[in-house]
């Protein structure tokens, strides 16, 4: 496809919001296949329009939407078809349970494959929970328009002790005032 032609198609998704997306999704939006669509993603990598965030999902650089949540958008496209949301120390972090707040990582629980991902965002850590997805939705609060919900702090806690995980960061005086006694 032709770089005007490209820039099109992305400013349009932009426009409805959206500015992250896997191969596939591009395949669709460009008309593209095989190595006409890996040649087009290549230039538009070279171009500076897309942004290889990790292997087969593509950031929009030139998306006015870029920011703070980017990272977590990208964590959405690695695992689309799966419950995932901010846990773990990320969480207990926004929740105060945690007074170091991490700075180039999300902590994310994903009904998915556990993986860790190097981005330019960021590392999104994912780790596997088998919560149903009836316990994930009563435990979680939306976070529009960050695209990951929020584990509560409750929720958080219990995956963090469940993962084995190192419990020293965790304001144990102050667990009264964000965790309901068991």
């Amino acid at each position: 496809m032709r770089l005007p032609d490209a820039l099109r198609v992305l400013a349009r998704q932009d426009g409805s919001g959206r500015y992250v997306f896997v191969t596939a999704d591009l395949r669709l939006l460009l008309g593209e296949s095989g190595d006409k669509l890996a040649k087009t993603l290549d230039r538009l990598v070279a171009g500076g329009v897309l942004e290889r965030a990790c292997r087969a999902v593509y950031v929009y650089r030139l998306s006015r939407h870029l920011g703070a949540d980017t990272i977590a958008e990208v964590a959405v496209a690695l695992r689309r078809y799966h419950y995932n949301y901010l846990s773990y120390e990320s969480a207990l972090s926004e929740w105060g349970a945690i007074s170091q707040k991490p700075l180039d990582r999300i902590t994310v629980a994903t009904t998915g494959r556990e993986g860790e991902f190097s981005t330019p965002y960021g590392v999104v850590e994912f780790t596997h929970t088998d919560l149903s997805p009836e316990v994930i939705l009563a435990n979680t609060v939306d976070r529009s328009p960050n695209p990951l919900p929020i584990a509560t702090a409750g929720l958080a806690l219990r995956n963090l002790r469940r993962a084995g995980r190192d419990l020293d960061l965790v304001d144990a005086e102050g667990e009264a005032a964000w965790w309901p006694p068991s």
